[in-house]
């Protein structure tokens, strides 16, 4: 922490706390930490990426003014947010983020990311052969899919978030989430819904850390409206990652966003993961996808052979259920 950007800070607390409530003035501005200073511009450390989304709703005005009064007209500010601690042999990881002090994103591009006004298209990866239509009920998946009903037709405002699907591999986790997403971007066309597995959220992770690009990469993740992560267990062991999307994590969630996450293991039984994301997992619900009974079985044989315009004598559809 650098003297100079100490003093600044304590200067602009001065104009702060003459403006606002004790309870206010305690709860958002004293755990704010001075970084640097550079030029006409003041860095400072807040402890989440919420906290810094409520700073920027609630008291940017507040945060000019004081600027403004302790650096002048050119004054300007910039959060830093950390989001991997490190170790002894690398140095923590941290989002260098803007505010909108002037009504217009203020950047030093050297430091931080543009948050775009227009946002770009992108692409939700959810396939659209998953759909509630063609996805077989029974007792087996009950649960799971009239929770994953719920979400979809009130995404962020059921108290299933998270909605974690598990079990077994070929039980239709994947193809539910799915579903959700679709019956979402059916039900709610301008919320952006994205479907990704864990292994590819690693590797993304990966790219990002080697090549400089973690502001954007966390920065895609916080601007979605649903999050469907698909194989939370490949996470188990990378706490690098599990540190990322633990931020991710707390900060859809605490603005109301939906997360929807697949596992083939109840939470309970993930290994090779913190505890404080064992803990968010069981915030929402859990729903076990266990395996069909033959009656299931066989409606989701002619189903499938419906779709692809057989059919198959009843004895032979028996048999394969049976088998």
């Amino acid at each position: 922490m650098s003297k100079s950007g100490k003093d600044v800070w304590d200067k602009c607390l001065n104009v702060i706390q003459s403006q606002v409530e004790a309870k206010s003035f305690k709860t958002w501005f004293q755990p704010i930490v001075p970084h640097t200073i550079h030029g006409s511009t003041l860095v400072v450390q807040v402890p989440s990426i919420y906290f810094y989304e409520y700073l920027e709703e609630h008291y940017v005005g507040l945060l000019r003014k004081a600027i403004i009064t302790v650096l002048g007209q050119q004054g300007k500010l910039e959060y830093s947010i950390v989001v991997d601690k490190g170790n002894k042999e690398n140095k923590p990881k941290t989002l260098q983020l803007p505010t909108e002090l002037n009504g217009t994103v203020v950047s030093d591009s050297s430091m931080s990311v543009q948050i775009a006004k227009n946002k770009p298209s992108f692409k939700s990866q959810v396939n659209p052969n998953y759909q509630f239509e063609n996805f077989i009920e029974g007792d087996c998946n009950r649960l799971a899919r009239s929770a994953g009903l719920a979400v979809a037709n009130k995404p962020g405002f059921t108290s299933f978030n998270p909605l974690l699907c598990y079990g077994s591999v070929g039980l239709g986790k994947t193809h539910l989430a799915h579903a959700i997403g679709n019956k979402i971007m059916k039900n709610f066309p301008d919320k952006k819904v994205f479907y990704i597995t864990s292994e590819r959220f690693v590797n993304q992770f990966m790219e990002a850390t080697q090549t400089n690009g973690l502001q954007d990469f966390g920065n895609f993740y916080l601007d979605l409206d649903v999050l469907i992560l698909d194989d939370v267990q490949f996470f188990a062991n990378k706490g690098k990652t599990q540190e990322m999307f633990f931020h991710i994590f707390n900060q859809l969630h605490q603005t109301g966003k939906q997360i929807i996450l697949t596992t083939d293991r109840a939470p309970k039984d993930l290994v090779g993961f913190q505890d404080r994301l064992h803990s968010r997992f069981k915030w929402g619900l859990s729903a076990d996808m266990q395996q069909p009974d033959f009656e299931t079985k066989l409606a989701i044989i002619n189903s499938k052979t419906q779709v692809e315009g057989m059919k198959l004598p009843e004895n032979v559809a028996e048999y394969l259920a049976y088998s």
